[in-house]
Parts: C-alpha cells; sequence; structure tokens
C-alpha cells in the first residue's frame, strides 16, 4: 500500500481508503449495512428513512 501521509491523498484516495476500512468491519449492525447498501444503489429516500429509526430517542 502506498505510504504516502494521509495530507497527500486526493479527495477520491481519501473515500477509497474509508470505503476499504468499512469493508473490513464485521460487527456493524446490519440495518446501518442496509442502509449504506441502499444509498449505493442509489435508493437514497429509503436509506434516508432506515437512517431515521436507527436514530436515538431522547
Amino acid at each position: 500500500m502506498d505510504e504516502r501521509s494521509l495530507f497527500a491523498l486526493t479527495p477520491d484516495e481519501l473515500r477509497q481508503r474509508f470505503e476499504r476500512a468499512f469493508d473490513l468491519e464485521c460487527d456493524l449492525d446490519p440495518m446501518i449495512l442496509r442502509a449504506r447498501l441502499l444509498r449505493q444503489r442509489g435508493s437514497t429516500p429509503q436509506a434516508h428513512c432506515l437512517e431515521q429509526e436507527l436514530l436515538p430517542l431522547f
């Protein structure tokens, strides 16, 4: 892997590293993963609704 400073990376490279790190997570709540998948597939309204369900109640 490239050893450049994080400050030297382009925004796209930072996003790609972030996405790779997310792929390594295995204990995320399934609803969070589902919302992320919906966003990736372009189903933003459905993802937003699901995210609203995940907000804490006050």
